[in-house]
């Protein structure tokens, strides 16, 4: 489940009060559990997947899920796929480990691992959310936030896309804020 780091550093870990905290940006947080990872949990545990080993994940998570795809208008969705020895994870975290918004909202549902997201909030605070499997979070379009994988560097997600463009970054130049340690 879901945790908050708030700029305090007070960590909040109930899914109604993170919720609360992130209403001001319109950002929706949810737990699913469907029961899905039992039907792929070789796939989920394995580092490296096949682009068809990929698609079956989608298709099943999907087969699930339809009502993601529907309710944020997707036209399509992919399987992120961070581990270890990932040929692109250094570009990953510098692209999306800087504060950016993108044109089109951003949902994913984490199906193994974790991801932590940093956002601003109306009154300037910073908090960190910690996202693990079975939470689903749909960031709106033009929301500042930062993304980066967890010292683990391990996590599966469902990204769906609602533009052909994808998540392209549009970098805003807000800084991290001090009190909060990003991961690197």
């Amino acid at each position: 489940m879901a945790n908050l780091l708030l700029d305090n550093g007070t960590i909040e870990s109930d899914l109604g009060e993170i919720a609360r905290e992130l209403a001001p940006l319109g950002i929706q947080l949810r737990h699913y559990d469907p029961g899905t990872s039992l039907l792929f949990p070789d796939l989920l545990d394995q580092d490296v997947l096949t682009e068809s080993e990929k698609g079956y994940c989608v298709e099943l998570h999907n087969s699930v899920f339809e009502f993601i795809q529907q309710e944020n208008g997707a036209i399509w969705c992919d399987l992120l796929n961070i581990h270890p020895a990932s040929f692109n994870l250094q570009h990953l975290i510098a692209t999306y480990g800087r504060y950016h918004t993108h044109p089109a909202a951003e949902p994913l549902y984490v199906l193994a691992g974790e991801m932590i997201y940093g956002f601003v909030l109306p009154d300037g605070s910073q908090v960190q959310l910690l996202v693990q499997a079975q939470d689903y979070l749909y960031i709106p379009a033009d929301v500042e936030h930062w993304c980066s994988p967890t010292a683990s560097l391990n996590c599966k997600a469902v990204r769906y896309f609602a533009i052909a463009e994808g998540w392209v970054p549009n970098y805003t130049g807000t800084q991290v804020s001090d009190s909060l340690n990003k991961p690197r």
